[in-house]
């Protein structure tokens, strides 16, 4: 696959290690998606089945709970990456993904050894919240250090390419085997068969990490990066503008993720009583051109920049996020559906196609790891993590349209804070 220079000199991308770097963000999303879809089966597996609502509830808790440990894996795995090289943090970020997603997918059930079941389940849940708290840091460090100037917009593409592709597969998975297995085989082992294609895939993603080559900036910055001391209370000191700037601009990444991957379906579904095969077919069609949009968008911002495009992003999203929620009204069918999901993952795409070049232009090597890890994913643990107990609780009020005034305000601040953003899109990677 040929790219364009902005000097018009052709340049080859090297596909496998794009692949190879965004493949773990791609399965960890994979797995935290196909547990969501999956846990109303596997509920009772894990504990007491004659409390069904109870065991749903822990269940849904153990999913939250891994959320929290993403800022601890981001700090600790964002360090290991800055000090002992990226890609040796990225082998051990995907090999903890490859044993959480297989546990999972292995677990005896709490009729087999009682409470040591759920115990189980727990400790492979934050396995996974920490890998992917180091992943999102190390693979964007990753993608932005080889990519040649003039280009990170082009490599960081790679990263929700691979991430919507597998949201993608675990949605049509879903689909798949809600279709030809009944109601208690999926209960019974149908529910297993993801996990273990997902630890399957993870195996195949050490391989291909184990071919790829180090970083020549962390070659050089590596001596630099082992004298620092208490490296995460140095971003603050010596950056405190850019943790500032990532967080402003992730509040919004996160929300406008969980507003079109999440929070529409059981909107839509449940507050609108829209027809849940045409919710499906919509986000589906939203989240292959979100996919499709990745590539076009990451090499527009080499071309005329970050800034402007995050400026047209964090805006659509707080003019039209209202009105976009309001299109979908009791009985909608499948065209505004379409309209609905489509504008709104269209518009992330211009956000997600750049996100790892952007976090990684914020701290220079020495700290890129361990400033994006612990800040990207703190905000991600306190917006994302918090994201359907807002929901619910505002559902729960009679008021759920208020979850897009939310956003709103989450865009607004966004795009004050991008007003602050150096244009970095022309400039040697610090």
């Amino acid at each position: 696959m040929a790219a364009t220079t902005p000097d018009s000199t052709p340049h080859r991308l090297p596909v496998k290690t794009l692949v190879a770097a965004s493949i773990g963000n791609a399965i960890e999303w994979y797995d935290w998606t196909v547990y969501a879809t999956f846990l109303i089966y596997f509920a009772t597996q894990f504990f007491p089945s004659d409390n069904p609502g109870l065991a749903l509830v822990n269940t849904t808790a153990t999913y939250a709970v891994a959320f929290f440990f993403r800022p601890i894996g981001g700090w600790l795995l964002g360090r290991f990456a800055d000090v002992r090289g990226r890609k040796a943090a990225m082998i051990l970020t995907i090999l903890l993904m490859a044993g959480g997603s297989l546990a999972i997918g292995l677990l005896p059930t709490y009729d087999q050894v009682g409470w040591l079941a759920p115990v189980l389940l727990l400790l492979a849940r934050i396995s996974q919240g920490l890998s992917l708290g180091g992943e999102v840091s190390n693979s964007s460090a990753y993608l932005a250090e080889i990519a040649p100037q003039g280009r990170r917009g082009r490599y960081s593409a790679f990263f929700y390419t691979s991430t919507g592709s597998a949201l993608l597969l675990a949605s049509l998975l879903g689909m798949f085997l809600s279709t030809t297995l009944t109601d208690a085989q999926l209960r019974s082992y149908g529910w297993r068969i993801p996990f273990i294609v997902g630890g399957l895939l993870a195996v195949v993603g050490v391989y291909l990490r184990r071919t790829i080559s180090e970083t020549e900036q962390f070659e050089q910055n590596k001596d630099k990066a082992v004298r620092t001391k208490r490296p995460l209370l140095t971003t603050v000191k010596a950056h405190p503008k850019a943790v500032g700037q990532l967080v402003g601009i992730t509040l919004l990444n996160t929300l406008n993720y969980y507003t079109f991957f999440s929070a529409l379906t059981p909107y839509a579904v449940k507050s609108q009583g829209a027809d849940d095969s045409d919710v499906f077919i919509a986000l589906s069609a939203g989240t292959a051109l979100f996919v499709v949009l990745q590539y076009p968008f990451g090499k527009l911002s080499d071309r005329f920049g970050r800034k402007p495009q995050l400026l047209v992003w964090s805006a659509a999203v707080a003019c039209l996020v209202i009105p976009l929620s309001r299109l979908i009204t009791p009985g909608a069918g499948l065209p505004q559906l379409l309209v609905v999901f489509c504008t709104g993952l269209g518009l992330y795409a211009l956000m997600s196609s750049i996100a790892p070049a952007i976090m990684s232009e914020l701290f220079p090597t020495e700290l890129r790891g361990v400033g994006i890890g612990a800040w990207y994913n703190i905000t991600v643990a306190t917006f994302g993590g918090t994201a359907p107990l807002v929901i619910t609780s505002l559902a729960n009020a009679g008021h759920p349209e208020l979850f897009f005034v939310y956003v709103t305000v989450g865009a607004v601040i966004a795009f004050l804070t991008i007003l602050t953003l150096r244009e970095t899109a022309h400039e040697p990677l610090r």
